[in-house]
């Protein structure tokens, strides 16, 4: 027998309401002992929380009732929406914990019920936990997007047509004497793979921004030390997040910073300074300091009259970014009149910073946002926004990519690859062989959600 589950779905106490849920089999039965009847669905009421046991009033509030499949998770589904206070709210649990067949939900088992039942994809159950987790105006519009379901529409109507690639080159197969099935049938179908398989290439590229915008776009300060890192980090987070003295070496490892710029994520990440004589602990946040360099998307080097170049940098300590980096240099004391001049060719980023003056760091901040906005493109089409969702249409696309090139390979070979691509569209959506994500995926949900 499947348990009726219930959980503070409103936060932590004390607070003005508090609003707990319930879901399953004995939904009626519990609103029966509370309040005596099971009001009408979907229409809130005003009523008395009593004790079953003992017939106390434990608090007043509204009620409502939603009967299933018509419920968030598809079953009987009722909210307790009761006055905020710890003792209020430790009653009315203690109580349900009383129940026969009740017990306290597991963190995300609402959703997985929801997806459980056919109410959501895995894609829409992935938008909803984007929406509680955004911080930024840009992050909970894609997350809005996906949890209605337009990710999952995009995938499942590519998962349709090639279930009907495969329905017409079987019927081929099967059917190749009777005058209803041309033979041009599999000719089409290959082509039409092809396309598909480059409607997903051109999908993969464009969903490089939904990945940035959903984890954030990753900005390194890197220079030598006591090139003003950790001045200019402070600066732009607006408060003291690292410690900044005039003894080199001070920071030794790495500190991150969440900006919102524009609705933007951004994180800001400041690491060791990177020179020769360094004892161990430093040696090891240089290395740090490397490895967020080579995975980030812009860096920012702090450079202070005389101080080495980002190129002198790699002489002493090899590569420290990835080629293909953007890389801005940031002269990080522009009140000193000793800067040199700056580059005008156009080929180099100079910003010059002061944190010693008022709207010093102004120009960087506008630049950052600037550089968010075009490496984050918020379009109407859908967006991969997971690791996930590339890796299986990675696989669908090299699936179709066979199917379409190995012409000498057997037809029954061929559509077995579509058969592949299929599959691998109905793991982003759930609808087939992914029991081994479910517990990855509804684990990081909080209780009562």
């Amino acid at each position: 027998m499947v348990d009726t589950i219930f959980a503070l779905s409103s936060g932590a106490v004390p607070s003005g309401v508090a609003v707990i849920r319930l879901s399953g089999p004995h939904v009626r039965e519990a609103l029966t002992a509370l309040i005596g009847i099971v009001p009408a669905p979907r229409q809130s009421s005003l009523r008395k929380l009593k004790d079953p046991a003992s017939g106390d009033v434990i608090d007043e509030a509204l009620v409502l009732f939603f009967a299933g499949p018509a419920s968030f998770t598809g079953e009987d589904v009722a909210e307790l929406q009761c006055h905020g206070g710890r003792a209020v709210v430790a009653r009315l649990l203690e109580v349900l914990s009383g129940l026969e067949g009740h017990r306290p939900a597991e963190p995300g088992e609402f959703t997985r019920r929801a997806f459980d039942r056919g109410r959501m994809d895995l894609t829409e159950v992935e938008g909803l936990a984007d929406v509680i987790a955004a911080e930024t105006e840009a992050q909970r519009k894609q997350a809005v997007r996906q949890m209605g379901g337009a990710l999952g529409k995009l995938y499942e109507g590519w998962r349709k047509r090639l279930i009907h690639m495969r329905a017409m080159v079987e019927a081929e197969f099967d059917f190749a004497d009777e005058e209803d099935v041309p033979g041009s049938v599999a000719d089409q179908v290959w082509q039409q793979a092809g396309e598909l398989a480059c409607d997903i290439q051109d999908h993969l590229e464009k969903s490089r921004s939904g990945e940035r915008l959903r984890s954030g776009l990753q900005v390194v300060l890197m220079g030598p030390p006591n090139a003003g890192k950790s001045s200019l980090l402070n600066s732009l987070a607006g408060r003291e997040v690292a410690i900044v003295t005039e003894e080199a070496g001070t920071t030794r490892d790495v500190l991150e910073v969440h900006l919102d710029l524009g609705g933007y994520p951004v994180t800001l990440v400041d690491t060791a300074g990177l020179r020769e004589e360094a004892g161990r602990v430093e040696r090891e946040g240089i290395r740090r300091a490397q490895d967020r360099g080579r995975a980030a998307d812009l860096i920012l080097w702090a450079r202070e009259p005389g101080g080495p170049s980002p190129e002198q940098a790699g002489d002493v300590f090899g590569p420290v970014m990835r080629e293909d980096v953007s890389v801005w240099t940031v002269w990080t004391k522009a009140d000193l009149e000793t800067l040199p001049k700056q580059d005008s060719s156009g080929t180099i980023k100079e910003i010059r910073t002061s944190c010693e003056e008022d709207g010093g760091v102004q120009p960087l901040l506008e630049a950052l946002t600037g550089f968010a906005s075009e490496m984050i493109s918020l379009g109407e089409a859908p967006l991969a926004t997971r690791q996930r969702h590339r890796h299986f249409l990675k696989d669908c696309s090299d699936a179709l990519g066979r199917a379409v090139t190995l012409s000498h390979l057997p037809g029954e070979l061929r559509a077995e690859e579509l058969r592949q691509a299929a599959d691998a569209l109905g793991r982003i959506t759930g609808r087939i062989d992914v029991e081994d994500l479910l517990d990855v995926i509804f684990r990081d949900f909080c209780i009562g959600k």
